[in-house]
């Protein structure tokens, strides 16, 4: 019901932003920029096609990982009072034999005070300081489309919010709030693999997590909020959240399905020139208000969690960036005790380490880049080598790999190994 009215409402957006300003233009000009001179909006878009295939067996799932069809359109038309934006895809999938439609933004933005700006509507939001790991950001990724080979964008999901942000002085108050919680896409089986503790195995299409997700309006709402100012050169946040989980952390024994438990989040962070390069930490105590202490085994237990990274030009057209991330588990001994005979039991302290590379060449038309995820507590990790092209100023070609590899499979990355994959895209932008 509520996906039908997005999308009567998108089509009024549209009707909106065509309406006209000025009178037709020269037929030679671009469609854009004819769209522009007779109705005022600003249209951009591209088409993209993608496919991609394991590259380990998987008797679990397809060999295809990805094969799809995309087309995305966006409209912003500005009036004398407010800002009306639009951006939306048209998808085709090949491997879950579906077509989909995606709105990605259908928003209105308007500045009542001086010191107030307002945004409501659909639209992807974005927190924190981490390269790829996420502490204080609370709104909802899209781990399947990160991990078969789609663009970096997908992995952010739009939600349904209002977004108030306030200019005091030198500090900055956002505060968005979420009426129906929404929850990030997982890998649940019916695309990728997974390691499922009660089967004790890697299981996909063969058993499918099914979840049950909070569903009242209001009563089942998030609200987040970030403090931001500016000291020198530092810049610093404190951040705050109350919701749930956002992928399912929680078991019903009733019926078998996994739940998101209640969750608050409190967290600081900071960024700043150092070396003659840019260092950032950031901190974050996730609440777990079900989890009774550590002593509810079908509950995610409650956790602090720590990244520092840092990030500097190494020579010309070539970046590097490190961190460190850190996950300690509260009321560790509760936990340990509470967990039932059979099942693994995670380690107090769960450590991380990335690394990123970026190279540009032939004139920045090249991008090389890898990005890698390495535990050594877990002994496990997944690297994303990838490369894009620019043909010309509207063609782009792009490619790479997720490589997932562990000692064990029921470790974090240990857990999808079995979809390790490469994958290739063509885009055509307008």
């Amino acid at each position: 019901m509520l996906s039908r009215i997005f999308h009567i409402f998108a089509s009024i957006l549209i009707l909106l932003c065509l309406y006209p300003a000025s009178g037709l233009t020269d037929e030679s000009l671009s469609m854009a920029d004819r769209m522009y001179d007779a109705y005022g909006v600003e249209l951009f878009g591209f088409v993209d096609t993608r496919w991609g295939t394991r590259l380990v067996d998987d008797p679990n799932e397809k060999e295809m990982s990805l094969g799809e069809g995309r087309l995305q359109l966006e409209l912003n038309r500005y009036f004398d009072q407010f800002q009306l934006k639009f951006k939306g895809d048209i998808l085709g999938d090949a491997v879950l034999e579906k077509a989909d439609v995606d709105i990605r933004d259908f928003s209105l933005l308007f500045s009542p005070t001086d010191f107030m700006d307002v945004k409501l509507g659909r639209m992807v939001s974005t927190w924190g300081t981490g390269d790829l790991i996420f502490i204080n950001d609370m709104f909802p990724k899209d781990w399947q489309s990160f991990f078969i080979g789609r663009n970096d964008e997908y992995l952010k999901q739009a939600s349904n919010i209002i977004k108030g942000s306030f200019f005091l002085g030198e500090y900055a108050l956002d505060i968005v709030y979420t009426p129906l919680f929404q929850g990030s896409e997982y890998v649940s089986g019916e695309r990728l693999s997974y390691y499922n503790p009660l089967a004790g195995e890697i299981v996909g299409r063969n058993m499918i997590l099914e979840d049950t997700k909070p569903n009242r309006y209001f009563s089942d709402a998030e609200i987040a909020g970030r403090l931001s100012r500016r000291f020198g050169g530092v810049e610093a946040s404190l951040y705050g959240y109350s919701g749930f989980w956002q992928e399912p952390e929680g078991m019903d024994p009733a019926d078998g399905k996994v739940t998101y438990p209640r969750l608050n989040v409190w967290g600081a962070s900071a960024r700043m020139p150092l070396w003659g390069g840019i260092c950032n930490i950031e901190a974050g105590y996730y609440d777990s208000i079900q989890d009774d202490n550590g002593n509810n085994p079908l509950v995610r237990p409650s956790e602090y969690r720590f990244l520092a990274g840092f990030e500097q030009e190494l020579a010309q057209e070539m970046t590097g960036g490190v961190q460190y991330y850190l996950e300690a588990i509260n009321h560790y001994d509760n936990y340990e005790q509470a967990v039932p005979e059979g099942l693994h039991i995670r380690d107090e302290y769960r450590h991380m380490l990335t690394a990123r590379l970026t190279r540009l060449l032939m004139d920045q038309n090249l991008t090389l880049s890898v990005f890698i995820y390495y535990s050594p507590s877990d002994n496990d990790g997944y690297m994303r080598p990838k490369f894009s092209y620019k043909i010309t100023d509207n063609w782009l070609l792009d490619g790479g790999f997720n490589l997932f590899w562990g000692k064990d499979d029921y470790t974090f990355w240990g857990r999808f190994q079995n979809n390790t994959n490469g994958y290739m895209g063509v885009r055509y932008s307008f």
